[in-house]
């Protein structure tokens, strides 16, 4: 069943789509149904990927992992969320960027913060 906040890829094409409505029906594109991500909490593999979320004197800063992920050309944070009870907050991030985002909001407000890496997929915060 289609849920808000749910992350959709097409296998074919590549576009993602969050659910923001949920009408009934299935996520279909290029003639598939669109595959569900899951955004796991659990790190695997030498690859780290957990959002890590700080409180800064501006807000909120997400940090991906521990470790410096890659932000090349095909391997890169293509963006970071934040969920809060008011909304979602993204920033997108190209090769070359640092991967991480801040965000000016009340750092008490975040439910969540999620990535999404162009290779091992999408990514969750711990609880809060």
């Amino acid at each position: 069943m289609v849920e808000r906040g749910q992350i959709y890829r097409c296998n074919v094409c590549g576009n993602i789509i969050e659910v923001i409505h949920v009408g009934g029906g299935s996520l279909n594109c290029c003639g598939n149904g669109m595959e569900l991500l899951d955004d796991t909490p659990q790190e695997t593999g030498a690859e780290k990927h957990i959002p890590i979320i700080e409180k800064t004197d501006k807000g909120v800063k997400v940090k991906v992992s521990t470790l410096k992920h890659p932000m090349e050309e095909k391997h890169f944070i293509e963006w970071i969320s934040i969920t809060t009870d008011g909304g979602v907050y993204r920033k997108f991030l190209k090769p070359g960027d640092a991967p991480e985002a801040e965000f000016e909001i009340e750092f008490n407000d975040v439910i969540k913060a999620r990535e999404y890496c162009t290779v091992h997929g999408l990514w969750r915060s711990q609880s809060i």
